[in-house]
């Protein structure tokens, strides 16, 4: 059965609403009749405005105005009233399985690894060994619409993002004929961030070579960027852009230099070449960035690393050699090595 009205789940962190966008364009060139809405956190649902392969965006307010059981309840009724006919679910979770379950989609896609996987009517292998973005596309196994070929993210801001970019970036002196290097110091995980001195020392040395530098990221990330931008004197746009003007900013960039975070991805959907610098993590989990020109940088032989998934508060042997050891003269280099 071709489906009409398709739901896909994904309630994580915004880079994982990004990635999850390959699976979303895939849905459009394997069913290009049916109306597809993607469910998201308020904090992740910006990223998928514009989209022209996104029908609506369902935003589930699962930490605050939709927290607890009514408000499972309410968007469980939502989703019922829209008549899907297939809920894709690359969200792990229960809760996230039990919407589409509650809401009697009649059939219901997820990975065999979930907390709610005996709720689905198909299960797919979770493959450790592959790009979230691979095994996001996975879940179209059981309908015979996996593409061949990786596809990689696509955000889209409108002129309206553009416009205030530029109108940024002209403030901030830069003409809107310069490609500046971007940098996202900031991360969730505080053992994902590269010190904030290796970053300082950094842009003094891209300064030093006549480069322009920018730094970029969210609300939470604005005080470690103001303190960056005072030491090394470099304009910061952290919290000053939403999701998709930075991502207009980043697209202007030569490369963006950030940690394992949801800044990668946005680089990757707007096709700028990354440096990632990993510490805590590893590209073996799947989330490294995707892109053709992309590179990482990371301390290879530790035995304690990775230490987790995520990265934590600390480092758990009190050393954080993992990212002490990664030299701005080191990363410096990566990025002059990045093609064009």
């Amino acid at each position: 059965m071709i489906p009409r009205r398709v739901l896909l789940i994904q309630t994580a962190f915004i880079g994982d609403v990004i990635l999850v966008l390959s699976l979303v364009e895939a849905v459009r060139r394997a069913f290009p009749g049916a109306e597809l809405t993607v469910m998201a956190v308020p904090a992740s649902a910006p990223v998928l405005e514009n989209h022209p392969d996104i029908h609506r965006i369902l935003r589930y307010d699962k930490r605050h105005a939709d927290r607890g059981l009514a408000g499972l309840r309410r968007i469980e009724g939502r989703v019922r009233s829209e008549g899907f006919d297939l809920a894709l679910v690359p969200h792990r979770s229960l809760r996230s399985a039990l919407i589409p379950f509650l809401a009697g989609i009649p059939q219901r896609i997820g990975f065999s690894s979930s907390a709610g996987r005996m709720l689905f009517t198909e299960r797919v292998p979770y493959r450790g060994d592959a790009h979230e973005i691979d095994r996001d596309l996975d879940l179209l196994i059981p309908l015979r619409a996996r593409p061949e070929v990786s596809i990689l993210p696509s955000v889209y801001p409108n002129a309206g993002d553009e416009s205030v970019v530029l109108q940024w970036m002209a403030r901030a002196g830069i003409s809107g004929g310069v490609r500046p290097v971007a940098v996202a110091p900031g991360s969730v995980w505080n053992t994902k961030r590269w010190p904030a001195g290796s970053y300082e020392r950094l842009c003094r040395l891209l300064r030093e070579r006549q480069k322009a530098v920018v730094l970029v990221g969210g609300r939470a990330d604005v005080p470690l960027c103001e303190s960056i931008a005072a030491a090394a004197g470099v304009p910061s746009a952290a919290g000053v852009l939403s999701l998709l003007q930075s991502a207009a900013l980043i697209r202007r960039c030569r490369v963006l230099v950030t940690n394992d975070t949801a800044p990668q991805h946005l680089a990757v959907a707007v096709r700028t070449p990354v440096v990632a610098i990993f510490g805590p993590t590893v590209p073996a989990f799947g989330f490294a960035p995707a892109g053709p020109r992309d590179a990482v940088v990371e301390t290879p032989g530790l035995r304690c690393r990775p230490c987790s998934i995520h990265g934590g508060v600390r480092c758990p042997i009190g050393t954080f050699v993992c990212m002490n050891l990664i030299t701005p003269e080191r990363v410096l280099a990566a990025i002059d090595d990045v093609p064009g």
